[in-house]
Formats: structure tokens, C-alpha cells, sequence
């Protein structure tokens, strides 16, 4: 049995997420159901990370067991071939046995896209939240300082999930000007792991510092109080993207 590693590109806007669900096309049962003619059986992907409904991704990573001997190369071909076109194969490599792409990862990278501007691109409507009001860039940059390091991020923490811990390390967190309807406004932010929605919710609590709502200092004692009412709105989906996995 062959171990492959694959990078994945997809627009999530019209699928369910990465994992494969009873309603809805997700990107993983589009894999599995493309693999499956080249082995005769259902080949099992794994992916690095389960991103939510709507999510995209630009660098993806999964894994999966295949007897078939197929060269790397030709297998990106015969997949792009069949797949939608939301979703790109665009690079596969021939992996150790012992290699996951999930339990290998040390890190992952996020992007999130904002256009702060009066007129949102007809282009972007897709790919980035559009918050209109005026924000403070020079606050969400100090705000975002505060969340650097090594806390228990429970304030950020979406319902729905059960962790062991809720502690993670943000090792970068930054914001990178756009200046423009048709140039977003990135927050970058790169991680040993991220909670259910924690992305979401720090660029959500980020923007409300950004518009005035608390500022920087308060952003301590949102971390202190580990209660998701504490922090800010869930940014919508469309603005996330899975920008690279670590190893």
C-alpha cells in the first residue's frame, strides 16, 4: 500500500466543508469518490484539518492508502479530470509510510480577508467579509499583539466542540493593508492548532476593536474570562482561507 500526500486547493463556497457528511457535497467524499475507480474499493482521505462550510482553502493537505501504481503526475491529472472545478488538485508526492497529514502537522497558517471599504468588488463578494464603518488598523494590530503567545483561547472557543484543552500558541498574528475595494484587508495568523471557530472569532473581536467597541488592553482580560460571550462576533465563513499546513 502506497501512502500519498496531496496539496488541495478548493472554493468552499457551495460545499459543506472538508469532512464527508450525510447532506451536501463536502471536498473530502469528492476525493474519495474520485480515488475509488483506481483501487476497486472506497479509499479513505485524510485531511489536515476540517475546515467548516464555506471555507476555502489555498494549500490544503491530505493523505490516503493506494494499491494502484500510478506516477504522482498522472494521478494530479486524472483527478482534475473528474473533480469539480472548485476543487484543484495541484500537487501529490509519494509519502512515508508513518506520514499523516493531520497527526504529522506542527502548524497551520490562516488567512482572513476583509475589504474595509464603502464599495465591495463584485469579484470578492465570495472571498472576503465586507465591513463598510471605518476601522482602526493601528488598534487591531495592538489587540492582536495581546494574543500572541501561549493562552487558553476558551473565549474563542465555538459551541459545539470538546477539546481536551483549549490552550493553543499563536506564533504570528498580523494584519497586512489592502487599501482598497478590490484589495482586502489580511489578518495572517499561524498556530500549533486552533479551536472550532477561533479564527473566526478573533478576526470578529479584532474588527469590533477596530470600530471602537474595546481596546487593545481589554484584550487580556477577554483571554482571562474564558467565556466565549466575552469576545466578539463570528466572522462569516467566506473571508477564511487554509493558507498552508506545517510540518
Amino acid at each position: 500500500m502506497r501512502n500519498l500526500k496531496v496539496t488541495v486547493q478548493y472554493d468552499g463556497t457551495d460545499l459543506v466543508g472538508w469532512q464527508r457528511q450525510a447532506g451536501g457535497t463536502s471536498v473530502q467524499a469528492l476525493l474519495e469518490d474520485a480515488l475509488a475507480p483506481f483501487d476497486g474499493r472506497r479509499v479513505v482521505v485524510h485531511g489536515a484539518g476540517r475546515t467548516d462550510a464555506g471555507v476555502h482553502a489555498l494549500a490544503q493537505v491530505a493523505t490516503f492508502g493506494l494499491t494502484n501504481s500510478i506516477a504522482p503526475a498522472a494521478l494530479v491529472r486524472a483527478l482534475n479530470g473528474v473533480l469539480v472545478p472548485q476543487v484543484r488538485i495541484i500537487a501529490a508526492e509519494e509519502a512515508d509510510p508513518g506520514f499523516h497529514a493531520r497527526f504529522s502537522a506542527t502548524g497551520k497558517i490562516y488567512e482572513y480577508r476583509i475589504v474595509n471599504a464603502p464599495l465591495l468588488s463584485p469579484f470578492l463578494h465570495r472571498y472576503a467579509w465586507h465591513v463598510p464603518q471605518p476601522l482602526d488598523l493601528e488598534a487591531m494590530r495592538a489587540a492582536a499583539a495581546r494574543l500572541v503567545g501561549t493562552h487558553d483561547f476558551a473565549s474563542f472557543q465555538g459551541s459545539g466542540s470538546f477539546v481536551v484543552s483549549t490552550e493553543r500558541t499563536v506564533r504570528a498574528l498580523a494584519w497586512e493593508d489592502g487599501g482598497g475595494y478590490d484589495l482586502p484587508l489580511v489578518m495572517r495568523i499561524e498556530g500549533d492548532g486552533f479551536l472550532r471557530h477561533m479564527v473566526r472569532n478573533i478576526a470578529g473581536t479584532l474588527v469590533e476593536v477596530g470600530a471602537g467597541r474595546w481596546t487593545a488592553a481589554e484584550m487580556e482580560g477577554i483571554l482571562a474570562a474564558r467565556d466565549r460571550r466575552r469576545s466578539g462576533r463570528t466572522a462569516p465563513p467566506h473571508g477564511l482561507f487554509l493558507a498552508r499546513v506545517l510540518y
